[in-house]
């Protein structure tokens, strides 16, 4: 059995090919001139995929026959987790991009290609616009706005998976919190095999990151835009790239902030400290959102390989359960993982047209 992945970032471009019961991988970074160069996302198409048949090229595996094709799953309409077919109303949702801009919509926009030439399957697995809410997790306090599910859904649901294996759990009947922690920090209450509750890290909302500002009190935001130091525009733009670490130390790269604390730097331990004090109470509320009945708290994604990270955040929150690190992203193999499921009966894909949210 073969099975390809396609996982489409905003400056790269991911493969992973299931050969049997091994993985093999291909990256290719772009530069932010070319990606800038395209009028949009799906302009960038055929540059992404010549870029795929490279990478298959250097695998070797130019001519393969594929038994499905899974792409990284995009700004669609909001819909329950799971593994879905590639179906027409996906594709042009995806083309449109119909809930946002951003490179994994290419996921599926190429996976449906790549299909077509071997005739088989084309997947998508837990996009990012997963929404599993609780009706109470969808209140804001102003009517007519709600809280929306964005977030690292793909991650966060394969690392979840895995940790209740390990504990010996089912996913479908555990109780875990999952805090994704990268440019973007996400975490999830997961009950029973959905994400109750959870930060839409994309729209500012939960603990400040490297990048992103968090939450943030309205009042000081209202001001900035009287006073015209930001117009809504630059608002956003600062919000979602010059927030967080950033905005403080002028730099997103944890490690430069450990160096700098470890050389004294007053300014960049409070500004370190804030974050994992915001990560911790953000972990602290979800458990309170599962009534306390937590099995496990996982914390995951690139900054999970930073062992002091790791040991503050587990300090704070190890009175409500277990922690346990699973460091990096496994998006390419979970994308795998998902189509693999779907072959073997283990689970059925769904249907896009009738499974939207």
């Amino acid at each position: 059995m073969q099975i390809l992945a396609i996982d489409p970032g905003s400056t790269s471009t991911k493969i992973g090919v299931l050969k049997g019961d091994a993985m093999v991988y291909g990256e290719m970074d772009h530069d932010r001139d070319l990606i800038e160069s395209f009028e949009d996302i799906p302009g960038q198409e055929e540059m992404r995929f010549a870029c795929v048949m490279n990478l298959l090229g250097m695998l070797g595996l130019e001519a393969a026959p594929f038994d499905a094709v899974v792409g990284r799953g995009g700004l669609i309409r909001p819909v329950f987790g799971g593994v879905y077919t590639v179906c027409d109303a996906l594709l042009s949702d995806l083309r449109r991009g119909v809930s946002g801009s951003h490179a994994a919509n290419l996921g599926g926009i190429l996976a449906r290609r790549f299909a077509a030439a071997s005739q088989c399957s084309a997947f998508i697995v837990d996009p990012v616009v997963v929404d599993e809410l609780d009706a109470v997790a969808r209140l804001s306090g102003l009517a007519g706005i709600e809280r929306q599910s964005i977030f690292h859904a793909l991650n966060q649901k394969a690392v979840a998976r895995k940790v209740s294996d390990d504990l010996g759990l089912l996913y479908h009947e555990a109780h875990m919190i999952v805090a994704h922690l990268g440019g973007g920090i996400t975490v999830g209450a997961h009950k029973r095999g959905r994400v109750v509750d959870v930060n839409n890290g994309l729209a500012g909302d939960g603990p400040y990151a490297p990048e992103r500002s968090g939450s943030l009190p309205m009042d000081g935001v209202v001001a900035a835009l009287k006073e015209g130091r930001y117009t809504l525009d630059t608002l956003v733009q600062t919000v979602s790239r010059c927030g967080g670490i950033f905005s403080y130390l002028g730099t997103v790269d944890l490690r430069e902030v450990e160096r700098r604390m470890d050389a004294g730097d007053d300014r960049a331990t409070l500004a370190w400290e804030g974050m994992v004090y915001q990560i911790a109470k953000e972990i602290g509320g979800l458990a309170a959102a599962l009534s306390g009945k937590v099995d496990a708290i996982v914390l995951t994604g690139g900054m999970a390989h930073s062992r002091r990270l790791t040991r503050a955040i587990t300090e704070k929150t190890r009175f409500i359960a277990r922690v346990v690190i699973v460091p990096g992203e496994c998006e390419v193999e979970a994308l795998v993982a998902g189509a693999l499921r779907v072959l073997k009966g283990e689970e059925v894909a769904r249907r896009y047209d009738v499974g939207v949210g």
